[in-house]
């Protein structure tokens, strides 16, 4: 590809904000061409305020628009997977928020279309790119931690009634999962890019803090493949909001800031367990380049991997390896048994949780 502006057109002027505001960071990078609603009043609202020269209301009609290099796709859970395979098909590059979809076998077609097609398929997992958690990324890659023994993930926020206003909130058939899917699942994807796959897992999730169908709180306990354990906790009912993280290896530990939204960033304390390890810490923490955070960081790496045809910063595989906790937490729930991943066709869970969720009346 050549070294050129990308045009992107935002689909969803809720979130999509988010986005846009990423986007305007990598001016030399990106320009966002158009702002796709059905509700016009948004989108022309959206497009006068950050300046975006087109609007459009029906998603098909922007399939049809040649000049657009990438569909970026911030709409309900419920819309992802057809929207993707139409990008797909369409010959343009797809991002997507979380959550991606409502299966692994989803996934696992996305991942089929994704190779077919030759275009790229980008979930978003923004608070990965976060300057505390590339630090800690790169002392595991440098190999400054040492063995993983455990991990702490803390998703403690609060959301009350207004919240669930929005009339696809809080339902199983249109958000599709509450507190695990829609909240908790950026802290959870922190953790697995630390600490890699996950073999099993156990939780409980309750319903106890709006009158909501689907779960605003949960236990779980986790064993990683590569024998480190972690415990994840997450409740929409906290009144102080944080998030945070807490990882304990052979050679140091790395504890998070606990802003609820950011606590990827800075700063993060790093301890070693011996002097030695404190001097390493501080020698391979010198080294340390600062790239862009949060959606701007992810898009800056995106952009690298289509100049260069590498590795996306956050894959389809990546996003399988998120829906699978998903899932793998919802049955353990329903079923009060561990669930061993990962999950493959057959097996229980697979099509998606939907499946084996009992729905209200």
């Amino acid at each position: 590809m050549s070294d050129k502006k990308l045009k992107v057109a935002i689909v969803g002027g809720g979130i999509g904000v988010s986005h846009i505001k990423g986007y305007r960071e990598l001016p030399d990078l990106f320009e966002i061409d158009t702002i796709c609603d059905i509700d016009q009043a948004k989108a022309q609202k959206v497009a006068a305020e950050y300046q975006i020269p087109n609007t459009c209301y029906n998603f098909d009609e922007l399939l049809t628009r040649p000049e657009l290099d990438i569909i970026d796709i911030c709409t309900p859970p419920y819309l992802h997977y057809s929207m993707i395979k139409a990008v797909l098909n369409a010959g343009k590059h797809a991002i997507c928020e979380k959550p991606l979809v409502e299966s692994v076998a989803q996934i696992d077609e996305l991942i089929r279309l994704e190779n077919q097609t030759g275009w790229r398929m980008m979930p978003i997992f923004q608070y990965r790119f976060g300057h505390g958690l590339q630090k800690l990324k790169l002392l595991l890659d440098q190999n400054v931690t040492g063995q993983p023994y455990v991990a702490n993930v803390d998703t403690a926020w609060r959301r009350r009634e207004a919240y669930y206003e929005v009339p696809w909130r809080g339902k199983w058939k249109t958000e599709m999962g509450g507190a695990v899917l829609g909240h908790a699942i950026h802290a959870h994807d922190m953790l697995t890019y630390i600490f890699g796959p996950i073999k099993s897992v156990f939780a409980r999730v309750a319903t106890r803090v709006n009158d909501i169908e689907v779960e605003d709180c949960a236990a779980i306990s986790l064993e990683m493949q590569n024998g480190a354990l972690a415990a994840l906790s997450v409740t929409l009912g906290s009144s102080e909001e944080i998030t945070r993280h807490r990882f304990t290896f052979r050679n140091l530990s790395a504890e998070s800031n606990t802003r609820p939204y950011t606590n990827s960033g800075d700063p993060w304390v790093f301890t070693g367990d011996t002097p030695e390890a404190s001097s390493q810490i501080e020698t391979t923490l010198a080294g340390f380049k600062e790239l862009p955070e949060s959606y701007a960081g992810e898009f800056y790496r995106f952009y690298q991997a289509l100049q260069t045809g590498g590795t996306l910063p956050v894959t389809l595989q990546d996003a399988r390896n998120s829906i699978e906790l998903v899932t793998a937490i919802y049955l353990s729930a329903e079923t009060g048994q561990a669930v061993s991943l990962p999950l493959e066709p057959g097996q229980v869970g697979y099509t998606g949780w939907m499946d084996f969720i009992k729905l209200p009346a």
